[in-house]
């Protein structure tokens, strides 16, 4: 049922205060197809949104606001070492790698407690602590959302990114994900290196852990850096983490002796957004009710309901404030809508 004038505040993670003109639930492939036949339809602009937990509104919604509910979670096969594994869009992805933990299907611990739904994951690459969603990924199912024709997707054709898929660029807006295959173990080949994996594990006295003891260590850490959407809006990291030259890398650890980065493969370096940020004293900075939040400054918070459009606005002060005074431009990882 298409429905009229919907508050979206309890529908994306920041509790931004806007309301879309259309809105309606798909619950079934056949809703979506349905759907697609309808002239409110083909007149509107179209938004499909899952947990919202990556998405910014900065003004009302002149449309309609696709929901994406398609559940299920299928076991497709399996052998001795390894089982594919089907999952409808519209579950809570959290509560999916739950049930991989639970079977002992290796390959998520790492990604436990990352909010949102299981169709977001491949559109951001999702990824924490060494491991990212194109480590796992086998291919998704797709529908049009010009026509409803059906597509599957492989990993190549995804091409992912660092927090980015062809689903963030020439695809953006194009295909509605029904669901996402993904390839675990079943002997698990655990990636504690990253982080601060092992010291919370030693902090927990557990010296041969198992995915649940390396899931529960995340869900430690995340909870103790990173604020709970249910408490104050957010939509966890803000800004993806730069990549930037050898040179440059040079350049900045002459002037900034503690500064965080990380190698990579290809001879470059990755930096930490949230400390570059942190380093301009923007920590609990805010701006008519939007702010950096105190114990994580790579993420932006609703602290006094704001609107969207201040939390843009304060995105847009770090991004200058940042340029300024390291010479580095920082990316917005959110959804801005």
């Amino acid at each position: 049922m298409i429905k009229r004038n919907i508050n979206l505040k309890k529908l994306n993670t920041f509790g931004i205060d806007v309301f879309c003109d259309y809105f309606v639930e798909i619950n079934s492939i056949s809703d979506f197809l349905t759907l697609i036949k309808k002239p409110v339809y083909k007149s509107n602009q179209k938004l499909i949104i899952g947990g919202g937990s990556n998405l910014l509104f900065t003004k009302e919604f002149n449309g309609i606001v696709i929901k994406n509910n398609l559940k299920g979670i299928d076991l497709v096969s399996e052998n001795n070492d390894e089982v594919i594994i089907k999952v409808g869009a519209g579950e809570n992805w959290h509560e999916f790698v739950m049930w991989c933990i639970n079977k002992n299907y290796s390959g998520l611990e790492n990604l436990s407690l990352i909010p949102g739904c299981v169709g977001a994951s491949p559109m951001q690459n999702i990824g924490a602590y060494g491991v990212e969603i194109k480590d796992v990924f086998e291919h998704l199912e797709a529908y049009s959302i010009a026509d409803g024709a059906t597509r599957l997707f492989n990993k190549n054709e995804c091409e992912f990114g660092y927090r980015d898929s062809v689903f963030k660029r020439e695809l953006k807006n194009k295909f509605l994900i029904a669901s996402v295959n993904f390839r675990l173990k079943k002997h698990a080949n655990l990636n504690t290196s990253y982080g601060a994996i092992n010291l919370e594990l030693a902090e927990m006295k557990i010296t041969s852990p198992t995915i649940k003891d390396v899931s529960n260590a995340i869900i430690r850490i995340r909870k103790s850096k990173l604020p709970d959407p249910n408490e104050i809006g957010n939509a966890g990291s803000f800004f993806k983490n730069p990549e930037i030259s050898i040179k440059k890398h040079e350049e900045l650890k002459k002037l900034h002796e503690n500064l965080v980065s990380y190698s990579l493969p290809n001879g470059n370096y990755k930096l930490a957004a949230g400390w570059l940020i942190e380093n301009c004293g923007l920590k609990g900075y805010e701006i008519n009710g939007a702010a950096v939040h105190t114990k994580q400054a790579l993420v932006l918070v609703n602290k006094k309901n704001c609107k969207g459009i201040d939390v843009f606005n304060l995105s847009n002060y770090i991004l200058k404030q940042v340029a300024q005074k390291f010479g580095v431009s920082l990316e917005i990882e959110v959804n801005i809508v």
